[in-house]
């Protein structure tokens, strides 16, 4: 069974690329461009692992993440946040637990091998 990820990002340009690289990486995406389902998306599609940009047009990355993280059917899930604001690198993990940082634009390998060191074997929803 392949690894499923859930991705979290405004610029449909960006869920694109990385749907393609995901999937032919041998993970199953589903990616989100607004954060207003994210919870139902995660109870229907159950990921193992989360990406989320930290930029997004309606809401701040950070506070999605740290609603996951804080909520107890999901608080579980490895969740990774992106941005190609450099600055927020040191603010990033802190608030918000988040359990890895990504550079935009991405180095496809960094991504990859972030991915696999996050994964772990499937819990029950």
């Amino acid at each position: 069974m392949r690894n499923r990820i859930l991705v979290l990002d405004d610029d449909n340009d960006v869920l694109t690329i990385l749907s393609f690289l995901l999937d032919d990486s041998g993970y199953d995406v589903k990616a989100l461009n607004d954060a207003n389902t994210i919870f139902e998306d995660i109870q229907t599609f159950k990921p193992d692992l989360i990406l989320i940009d930290v930029v997004l047009k309606d809401v701040d990355g950070r506070a999605v993440c740290k609603e996951v993280k804080e909520n107890l059917r999901t608080g579980f899930l490895p969740t990774i946040l992106m941005s190609g604001t450099h600055h927020f690198i040191e603010s990033l993990q802190l608030p918000c637990a988040a359990d890895d940082f990504i550079d935009k634009p991405f180095d496809i390998s960094n991504l990859l091998n972030s991915i696999q060191k996050h994964l772990s074997p499937r819990v029950a929803y």
